[in-house]
């Protein structure tokens, strides 16, 4: 059975565990990829991390970007949204469809 993870500080992260979700309080950038690398290899399909979080480990996100699993998904961090999940949801609908049908 898959799991869902989610990376980032620890305000934004805390209330996922109430959900079930595997929850992993992290802000280093080496520490982040690593943790991203190793959950993408056990039975994790979906990764959501915080847009801060996600901004420091960009190359290591897009590793991922062209793989089936795990989808890796930026949510806003508790201290508001940057709008980087917006343009990757963008990008990806625009990839997979041919034109940004969100517009």
């Amino acid at each position: 059975m898959y799991k869902v993870a989610v990376i980032g500080d620890t305000a934004s992260v805390s209330g996922f565990a109430a959900l079930g979700l595997s929850v992993f309080r992290e802000t280093e950038p080496e520490k982040i990829s690593k943790l991203i690398s190793k959950l993408a290899a056990s039975e994790f399909a979906v990764i959501y991390i915080t847009e801060p979080a996600a901004a420091l480990v960009s190359d290591t996100i897009n590793k991922y970007r062209s793989a089936k699993l795990p989808s890796i998904v930026l949510i806003p961090a508790i201290e508001g949204n940057t709008g980087d999940g917006m343009r990757a949801l963008h990008q990806a609908v625009e990839k997979a469809v041919g034109s940004d049908i969100l517009n």
